[in-house]
């Protein structure tokens, strides 16, 4: 090819790129700078071919060119291939025109341009290829430059729509494998501290996967190649616009966001001089400080408001992919692939229902559009934080215009903590919240969390935004029972603890709320988030106890991972962690949070060796909070807090109430709710009719059985027993007495046969063996000798029977501390052998971890701590009868 010709094309081709590169630098527009390179780029190409083609005449008259790919979408980044496609009549002729295409392909690479170059024929581009899918995408984009313009003809406005009408499933199954893959490459997130802002989930390669669907589904291909101008992609959205009409809102927030990631490759190519896609953390200083993307806010931003930007962005992008996903044919597996799961039914009168996984709100009728009644709308996401599905297209849309009619109608107090505290306890409670973040509904509920939307905790350790961790945290306190890897055992310890939370509902709220103060100025966080979270509960009408709690967490949310920092060994430490907390529901609440602030932080910052230390912190703390849980009791003379919720509930009977409350541990009333009170209050009213009462519940994952009495010797015994005879296995037990004698024992078991799941006839039996074994033990030992018979397994681990008193943790008490191997009827034994030595069970606190039992009771004789010196004796008998149980 002649040197003067190739000079002065690509001389012309490279003024050209200057020129477009001294225009971005100055407007900063990646739209215009990446069209101008593919004019540029079009003009060299069309050139060298007019000369190429009078050098082989008749060998080329029957050969297109075309533009493929990011070219062919004249998109085309600064250090970006050129990826062109050589179009032959049949195989035959590509021998022949090899040459030719050769010397083109070498003159474009002199002249240091990267190209992609690929000879096929029609025939060649008229098949899928399974394995090689993204060959045919790219023909998608295909393009005319130069050349044959029949041939171009045939391939973009005959035999594309042609192979797009008879491969579509094909199609559209292959680019759901990609995006798949993908994604899992990055972690299924948008959220990364350096993103690569092409291939990262809400990147560049999500917006070409929303044209390309638009393409293949509405087979529009021969109109938008007519369109020789800027794609619609980046220059309007009605390129991708959804068959259920977008928002304005969020037609302008895709618009915005084509434009910013355009603007952001451009400024990483001539940044670095090469095709490179990673905002690394210098890029990221760097774009912030020239305002790339920002339009008339340029040059006024910091680093981590730019990131909020691009969060921001991603966001809106992955949004209007899932929309797009939604509208696929129903006959393609394509939505399946990426829906979360197909949802359970939906009763009657609901006002939406469930399809192939996504939630779609019935349509509007005499009565008006369901997307406007603030009640179905909460019901809706209700059932997507149940059942996991996901808002369709139509439904999203719906919800988004109908938000000032919302806002007008939402009703505030208590009516609304209701519908808010079942969705946050759903099991997929975080996609819930997502959902109802991208379209404003949260920010409608709470205005306080639009402080953190997208804000970016720049220091190379958060990985997620404040909103994202938030629901991320949210996440793994569900999760807990899935988590998979090196935490899967660690996981299953605190998702135990989660079960034994009083209120869950309120450790979700604050796990809401706990950052929000982060959108603040101010030096603590956590007190900005409580001050905030204080309107936002004053708003959901939730009562001053349950409102302490909620503060309590969020104001400490931090202690539980500083104390961490210490020697968690050091009885200083946990007192002074202890002193915090104060009760066992509060810390139970704060380890479990912080347990999942940690992991939500970082997928790598919570490790085994953190999860066990935060372990040990909740064992010690437990242990500490435990020996002094007798040193309190209810005076009736001193109102509080606590004694007022249960009275409030009781109205005339309060002052009886008081009087049934009086002498209880304070324990009884931090772990236990005012309704749970009032029932036990109600059942000792029956006393007189019936001695023993009883209140059963559960399912089958735990059972829960409360016993309201009159003490007596054996009491505690006797129900173990009987629980025990049934093959129940106790995992926590404790015991309450009153100043008038009337006990409370509360018993959680699990019901390893599953008798009364498989047998729910058998539930009468069971209550009825439990209440008689309280008058008569008789029936209750025949059926502990006949579950004796029963091979015991081998255990899998052995341990050692250790029994330790405490005889200064408590003035009014003395601990008894057993551990051992953990075998069906311990607790009976251990109460029958304490009741031989005329021991009195003030209060039991039992745990079980694996195989071995940690039990602690408090034990006194005749009113008063033991005396020391029959600690002995009183360790002989438990030894002795724990040794008898383990025998079969």
């Amino acid at each position: 090819m002649s040197n003067e010709i190739q000079t002065g094309a690509t001389k012309r081709y490279h003024d050209r790129i200057a020129a477009m590169r001294e225009r971005f630098k100055h407007g900063r527009d990646g739209r215009v700078a990446i069209a101008e390179r593919a004019d540029a780029a079009d003009e060299l190409v069309r050139e060298l071919w007019r000369y190429t083609l009078a050098q082989h005449g008749d060998l080329l008259r029957d050969v297109a060119v075309l533009a493929v790919g990011g070219y062919g979408r004249r998109e085309l980044f600064p250090f970006s291939d050129l990826d062109l496609l050589f179009l032959v009549k049949d195989v035959s002729q590509e021998k022949l025109v090899k040459p030719a295409i050769r010397a083109i392909s070498q003159t474009l690479w002199d002249a240091g341009i990267r190209l992609s170059p690929i000879t096929r024929s029609l025939a060649e581009c008229d098949r899928v290829d399974p394995d090689n899918i993204e060959f045919t995408l790219s023909l998608l984009d295909a393009r005319s430059i130069t050349g044959s313009e029949e041939l171009s003809h045939k391939l973009r406005r005959e035999q594309m729509p042609r192979l797009i009408e008879r491969e579509r499933r094909t199609l559209l199954n292959g680019i759901a494998r990609l995006v798949k893959e993908r994604h899992a490459k990055y972690g299924n997130t948008l959220f990364h501290l350096e993103p690569n802002i092409k291939d990262c989930p809400g990147g560049l390669r999500d917006i070409h996967v929303c044209e390309w669907l638009r393409k293949i589904s509405d087979n529009a291909i021969t109109e938008a190649n007519r369109v020789e101008a800027l794609p619609k992609i980046f220059r309007s959205t009605s390129s991708v616009a959804p068959r259920v009409e977008a928002t304005a809102e969020s037609k302008r927030e895709f618009a915005a966001a084509t434009d910013f990631f355009a603007a952001v490759r451009c400024f990483l190519h001539f940044r670095n001089g090469r095709d490179t896609n990673t905002l690394d953390w210098r890029a990221q200083d760097a774009a912030a400080a020239a305002g790339v993307g920002m339009g008339t806010h340029a040059g006024v931003a910091d680093a981590a408001y730019w990131m909020q930007l691009y969060f921001r962005h991603a966001r809106s992008v992955e949004r209007w992919l899932l929309q797009r996903m939604d509208e696929m044919p129903k006959e393609s597996s394509f939505f399946d692939r990426f829906s979360l799961r197909r949802g359970a039914a939906v009763e009657d009168g609901s006002g939406f229902r469930i399809e192939r996984g996504r939630l779609v709100l019935n349509p509007p009728n005499d009565h008006g559009d369901p997307a406007e009644d603030p009640e179905v709308m909460l019901r809706a996401f209700d059932a997507v934080a149940q059942t996991g599905a996901r808002l369709s297209s139509d439904t999203e849309v719906r919800l988004e215009s109908a938000l000032p009619l919302l806002s007008r109608e939402m009703d505030e107090g208590i009516a609304l903590w209701n519908q808010l505290k079942r969705i946050l306890c759903g099991p997929h409670a975080g996609a819930a919240l997502r959902s109802m973040h991208a379209l404003g509904i949260l920010e409608l509920i709470m205005p306080e969390f639009h402080g953190i939307d997208a804000l970016v905790i720049r220091d190379a350790y958060h990985r997620y935004t404040v909103d994202e961790h938030t629901f991320v945290l949210i996440d793994t306190l569900h999760g807990l029972v899935q988590q998979t890897g090196a935490l899967a055992e660690w996981a299953k310890r605190f998702e135990d603890i989660r079960r034994e939370i009083n209120h869950p509902e309120l450790l979700y709220l604050a796990a809401l709320l706990h950052d929000t103060g982060k959108g603040r100025a101010g030096e603590d966080h956590a007190i900005e988030s409580s001050r905030l979270a204080i309107s936002v509960l004053s708003r959901l009408e939730i009562d001053a106890y349950e409102r302490s709690l909620v503060l309590g967490l969020i104001e400490n949310h931090l202690e539980a991972s500083n104390a961490l920092r210490r020697d968690i060994f050091d009885a200083e430490t946990v007192q002074a962690f202890a002193d915090k907390v104060q009760t066992p529901e509060e810390l139970r609440m704060l380890i479990l949070f912080t347990y999942a602030d940690i992991n939500a932080v970082h997928p790598d910052a919570l490790t085994p060796w953190k999860a066990e230390n935060l372990w040990r912190l909740y064992i010690a703390t437990s242990n500490y909070l435990d020996r002094n849980i007798d040193e309190e009791r209810v005076d009736a003379r001193v109102s509080s807090e606590l004694i007022r919720r249960v009275t409030a509930l009781l109205g005339n009977e309060a002052k009886d109430a008081i009087t049934f409350l009086e002498g209880f541990p304070q324990r009884y009333l931090r772990t236990r709710s005012p309704e749970q009170i009032r029932t036990h209050y109600a059942m000792a009213k029956k006393l007189d009719h019936d001695p023993v009462q009883l209140d059963f519940h559960g399912s089958a994952e735990r059972y829960n059985i409360s016993v309201v009495t009159r003490d007596r010797a054996g009491l505690f015994a006797r129900v173990s027993g009987a629980l025990a005879g049934w093959g129940m296995n106790i995992v926590s037990a404790d015991a309450f007495a009153n100043a008038h004698g009337v006990v409370v024992d509360s018993f959680r078991f699990t019901d390893s046969f599953r008798t009364l799941e498989m047998n729910p006839e058998e539930r009468e039996r069971f209550l009825k063996s439990v209440h008689d074994a309280l008058l008569d033990g008789t029936a209750m030992e025949k059926m502990l000798k006949s579950r004796r018979r029963t091979r015991i397994r081998t255990p899998l681990v052995e341990v050692e029977t250790k029994i330790e008193f405490d005889a200064t943790s408590s003035s009014h008490s003395t601990l008894m501390q057993v551990v051992t191997q953990d075998t069906p009827g311990l607790l009976h034994a251990i109460a029958v052998a304490l009741g031989t030595m005329k021991c009195n069970i003030e209060v039991a606190v039992i745990d079980t971890e694996g195989e071995m039992a940690i039990d602690v009771f408090y034990l006194t004789r005749d009113g008063q701590p033991l005396p020391e010196t029959q600690f002995t004796s009183i360790r002989d008998a438990v030894e002795q009868a724990i040794s008898l149980n383990a025998i079969p």
